[in-house]
Order: C-alpha cells, then sequence, then structure tokens
C-alpha cells in the first residue's frame, strides 16, 4: 500500500477489487487516518442567501469544501 522514494511514503488510495466488505473497511481507515471520516455523512451548510459572512467564516467554509472534495476524490 506504500512505496518508498526519496525518502517520502506515498500512500495508495484502496482500489476496489469486487470483495466489498474488505474494500469499505480498508477505504474507512484510510479516510480516517486522513481525518476526512467526519465529512463523509454530514453535508456541508451553505450559509443562506443575503447572510454575510466574516472573513474567519469565509475560510472556515472554504477549507471544509475543500476537505469535502477530497473525500470525494479519494472516492472516485
Amino acid at each position: 500500500m506504500a512505496s518508498y522514494n526519496n525518502n517520502f511514503i506515498k500512500l495508495a488510495v484502496p482500489c476496489f477489487d469486487g470483495h466489498y466488505d474488505h474494500w469499505s473497511m480498508v477505504m474507512e481507515n484510510f479516510l480516517r487516518s486522513k481525518e476526512y471520516w467526519l465529512l463523509i455523512k454530514p453535508a456541508i451548510e451553505e450559509p443562506k442567501v443575503g447572510t454575510t459572512l466574516t472573513k474567519a467564516q469565509k475560510i472556515e467554509l472554504e477549507v471544509k469544501c475543500l476537505k469535502h472534495l477530497k473525500v470525494k476524490n479519494y472516492i472516485f
């Protein structure tokens, strides 16, 4: 699952091999290790139209959206 190159470890995303139960456990462990598992079920709450966000709130929303996209990328 890991390859060693130039003293860095590159983690491979678990590929579906036809055995769903095994793959789902490995994928869950992978996403938990990346601290993305909590993003699987809850949706990101978009601010209501007309809501003014502070700079900190905008940054927090952007970070959450980026993490959500990373999770989707790992699954795809």
